[in-house]
């Protein structure tokens, strides 16, 4: 058999297209800010993971045309060899610092930072124990090392206490649950998560991609938000959302940190975070510690708008984030609602499987704390709209 022939019978995007409800590569032709240019017309985002709003903050432009001026456009090799660049260092530093913790580690991308932590700590006759509901970074990162996976239902402490309990006494036990959920934007339950972890002998590493900038003191992410900082293990993080760059980074003691450099294949054979990337994602951390009124802000536009959808009579999963998740269910109807949206003015995410169970679609709407109120209600109104026209329920 030829290997590509599930390619050639790869008939779904092709289908969607012919009916004119393929929702996705929407071509951007603006910066990446509250309203945008896509596809030459005007559009409020609402689907963005820039949650602070810096992407058009000047100090992250200079920063950027800083460091090409200064050291040209990339690395060009790995971080154990040739691409090792003072701004890196500078930034782990001051990361390690703003965080609490001994060390820090930094990636190319935050799905490589989730494949080199748990490819290198989770070794053969170890066992990495995950929430359903984790991104596929993590699943991937638990495929690539040479553990055995254990998964428990979305936030269900007795079935994690029920994973822990079938881990041999002398294997080593890692828990890996996002401190944000992507899609639901709602935040795991730490505290049960370490106390369950210390009952068994188990490491903690909480993937804050989503609640780094958005939860905690100033926005230092889940740990910090339940006062637990001193009870996660290792911290993951991104420079994609909240510092408007592009890399990852991990946080943890200079043991652990020092193991993962020397011994994760993911962060050994890449090249290096770029000099332009680098000095934005420090100066986003400059600028989140010299502001930590951006992520109250970013907060309360959040609950705004989900007041705003309840009066409106939209149906929604609340939660404390800027993720804000309407159910749609079916496929069809969520991909024809979010098209209609998007004629309309208004850009939100169609999540569908597997990014969500069957039967489980919905528009994610994400908001960023330089949304204003005006913005927020003009979106609103027709988002209200248009879902009145469709019968949504599960």
């Amino acid at each position: 058999m030829d290997i590509f022939t599930k390619c050639y019978e790869y008939k779904q995007v092709e289908e969607l297209r012919a009916m004119d409800l393929f929702p996705y590569f929407r071509e951007l032709q603006s910066r990446q800010d509250t309203e945008v240019i896509m596809e030459g017309e005007r559009r409020i985002m609402l689907g963005s993971n820039n949650y602070l709003g810096l992407t058009t903050e000047p100090e992250m432009i200079e920063a950027a045309h800083w460091a090409l001026d200064n050291y040209g456009t990339g690395c060009s090799g790995s971080r154990l060899l040739n691409g090792t660049l003072v701004l890196h260092q500078q930034f782990e530093a001051d990361m390690a610092r703003f965080l609490g913790k001994e060390d820090v580690v930094t990636f190319s991308t935050g799905f490589q930072s989730n494949l080199g932590i748990i490819s290198a700590i989770v070794g053969r006759g170890d066992y990495v124990i995950c929430d359903r509901e984790n991104h596929a970074s993590i699943y991937d990162g638990c495929k690539l090392s040479y553990g055995k996976m254990l998964r428990y239902h979305h936030s269900d402490m007795a079935e994690l206490e029920r994973c822990l309990q079938h881990v041999p006494e002398e294997a080593g036990a890692l828990i890996v649950t996002d401190g944000v959920f992507s899609m639901g934007g709602d935040i795991c339950k730490l505290p049960e998560i370490v106390d369950l972890a210390e009952k068994y002998g188990a490491r903690v590493m909480v993937d804050d991609a989503h609640a780094f900038g958005v939860i905690g003191k100033g926005g230092r992410g889940t740990a910090s938000h339940f006062g637990l900082e001193d009870k996660v293990d290792i911290y993951m993080g991104t420079f994609s959302k909240s510092m408007a760059s592009l890399g990852g980074y991990m946080a943890a003691s200079h043991v652990v940190c020092e193991y993962v450099r020397t011994n994760s294949r993911p962060y050994i054979f890449s090249a290096s975070v770029t000099p332009a990337s680098i000095a934005v994602a420090h100066a986003a951390l400059r600028f989140i510690e010299a502001h930590p009124e951006r992520p109250q802000q970013l907060l309360a536009i959040s609950q705004y708008m989900r007041d705003r959808l309840h009066e409106k009579g939209v149906s929604i999963i609340d939660a404390e984030t800027p993720i804000i998740p309407i159910y749609t269910y079916d496929s069809l109807t969520t991909l024809k609602i979010q098209k209609e949206l998007y004629q309309r003015g208004v850009y939100v995410n169609a999540t569908l499987p597997p990014a969500c169970a069957p039967g489980q679609c919905l528009l994610r709407c994400t908001l960023m704390a330089t949304h204003t109120k005006a913005l927020v209600d003009e979106a609103v109104d027709i988002i209200a709209d248009v879902m009145s026209r469709y019968d949504v329920h599960a």
